[in-house]
């Protein structure tokens, strides 16, 4: 019993005062919780950003290839002519539209901008 007391006297200091973070501690965890969040929030705008650019990369696209096959389809008959018009307008009209979605995958390389002692500290 007396082991046990002697025991309870002696470590009790060391469990009180071993749970204690020093203030720069914390206030360092903090900072990083701010810049992860940011990076976070940064990183979700680039998607949002990104997701929209290639949706409608995806519809001029598709418009631009099936007037491009509509003209295809025209050729060597009454609207040869007409099938011409539709085969270059509806080809560059799927670049285009190409272009657009290929575009978009640039929106996700991009990081936030952070000053340059908090990328030193982080990393």
């Amino acid at each position: 019993m007396r082991f046990v007391i002697f025991l309870i006297i002696t470590l009790s200091p060391l469990i009180a005062f071993s749970q204690d973070l020093p203030v720069s501690d914390v206030d360092s965890l903090k900072r990083e919780i701010l810049l992860l969040r940011a990076d976070v929030d940064q990183i979700q705008l680039n998607l949002a950003t990104s997701q929209k650019k290639f949706k409608t990369g995806i519809i001029i696209a598709t418009i631009g290839y099936s007037v491009t096959i509509a003209g295809g389809l025209m050729l060597g008959r009454k609207y040869d002519d007409l099938g011409k018009v539709l085969l270059v307008t509806g080809g560059a009209t799927g670049i285009t539209g190409t272009f657009l979605m290929t575009d978009a995958f640039k929106y996700l390389n991009r990081k936030p901008k952070r000053p340059v002692a908090t990328r030193s500290a982080t990393n």
